[in-house]
């Protein structure tokens, strides 16, 4: 394993000269060597030292030395060092934009991997966006990751990584217009139908219900209304207002006022607690009042062998246990799925989607397990009955036992019987 090198420059002496020298390695995992003005230890020395190390807290990815050798490698990876620093919530978790900038990235080093700075131009940025456009990404989309290539070398001339005029020849590259490019048009997104969300509510818990109904009577963002509390609302008037601490513009001075009225104020006080700085819509109240429910309808007694052995997989396995609030993933995921269950629309007691997605995919897997290997024109054989068998004393079979092998019999749903 090697040894971990050193970002912060060392002050040593060079011997040959008795000067002060400095050694560090830089963010692109580059040796740096500099020789300081003054002998060793002196004022003049310390003072220059001093100044490269601000210089370093200023701007850790300036190179100290030529940047005619600088690739456009070395500035994604600068910049992605900074993307991962600069792109965080105030909690300090990671926002989607990461994501984003890794995909840009990922398509130029592979292609301009080790094309020197100086020679990246706007018909470098147009092979990259013509990429995606024969992956068969939208115009938009194209023009979205076009506009994060400009934001990297913006940044890469303010921190003195390429010259001002590569910026600008990458900068002069205009956006696919509508209509003038052979790249997918995506249809605008709208609004869901009322007959479609009202379908979905019956099969959503109460949390993920009251947080659709939030939605529809505010038109607040899904981070904001997973986010929630007692204590951010305003609730003196006939009006309350919330205003949410973390929005998606906070970062940018702006401040978030959401009116709530009469019709969210009731769904909203259906969800209060005791406690001011509670979420309203939370998983870990949702699964404890699924648990409740299903306890209350319990027809056989519980047994203290099963309280136990709950406890013990909870206590086991902590990050299975449900979070306090719901965020824009999961709030999702329990919408998907819900729709996944809602039934086709004009057949009545059919099957969910989900199970003709999965029926068809059986069919598909059956026949084409039943054709390999078939000549065309062969009458194919006929399907093999399932050997579904179970055994009536299964204590018979195992090894070392005294009892014979009794014989098998089919399962009583492929004899016909039903029910007991």
């Amino acid at each position: 394993m090697s040894r971990l090198r050193n970002t912060i420059p060392s002050y040593l002496l060079h011997t040959q000269s008795g000067r002060a020298r400095t050694v560090w390695t830089d963010s692109v995992g580059t040796r740096r060597f500099r020789l300081l003005p003054g002998a060793y230890d002196s004022p003049e020395s310390r003072a220059a030292y001093a100044k490269l190390l601000l210089e370093l807290d200023a701007a850790p990815h300036h190179p100290v030395v030529t940047t005619d050798g600088t690739t456009v490698a070395e500035v994604m990876l600068a910049y992605l060092d900074h993307a991962e620093r600069h792109y965080r919530t105030p909690d300090g978790k990671p926002t989607s934009e990461i994501y984003e900038v890794r995909v840009v990235i990922r398509a130029v080093r592979e292609l301009y991997a080790d094309t020197p700075v100086g020679a990246f131009g706007p018909l470098c940025v147009k092979t990259a966006r013509q990429r995606w456009v024969n992956e068969k990404r939208s115009r938009t989309e194209c023009n979205r990751r076009v506009s994060i290539i400009k934001r990297i070398f913006k940044w890469a001339v303010a921190e003195e990584l390429v010259p001002p005029g590569v910026y600008q020849a990458v900068a002069a590259v205009a956006g696919l217009q509508k209509g003038r490019t052979t790249a997918k048009e995506m249809p605008p997104v709208g609004p869901v139908e009322d007959t479609v969300v009202e379908a979905t509510l019956p099969f959503l818990n109460r949390h993920v219900r009251g947080l659709v109904e939030f939605q529809r009577h505010t038109g607040c963002r899904p981070g904001e209304a997973c986010s929630v509390r007692r204590c951010d609302i305003d609730t003196g008037g006939p009006v309350w207002i919330y205003k949410p601490p973390h929005h998606k513009n906070a970062h940018r001075g702006h401040t978030r006022v959401i009116a709530i009225g009469p019709k969210a104020q009731e769904v909203l006080r259906q969800f209060f607690t005791p406690k001011l700085n509670d979420y309203l819509f939370s998983p870990e109240c949702a699964v404890e009042e699924i648990l409740a429910a299903r306890a209350e309808a319990r027809k056989t007694p519980r047994y203290l062998s099963h309280m136990k052995r709950n406890t013990a997989k909870r206590v086991k396995h902590p990050k299975r246990n449900p979070a306090v609030k719901y965020n824009t993933q999961t709030y999702g995921l329990a919408v998907d799925r819900a729709c996944d269950r809602v039934p086709s629309p004009g057949r009545p007691g059919a099957a969910t989607r989900r199970d003709e997605r999965r029926v068809a995919v059986a069919a598909d897997r059956e026949a084409a397990r039943r054709t390999e290997g078939v000549a065309e024109g062969s009458p194919l054989a006929p399907e093999p009955t399932p050997s579904c068998l179970r055994h009536p004393r299964p204590q018979a079979t195992r090894v070392g036992s005294r009892t014979g092998a009794a014989r098998p019999l089919p399962c009583r749903r492929h004899a016909g019987v039903r029910g007991a």
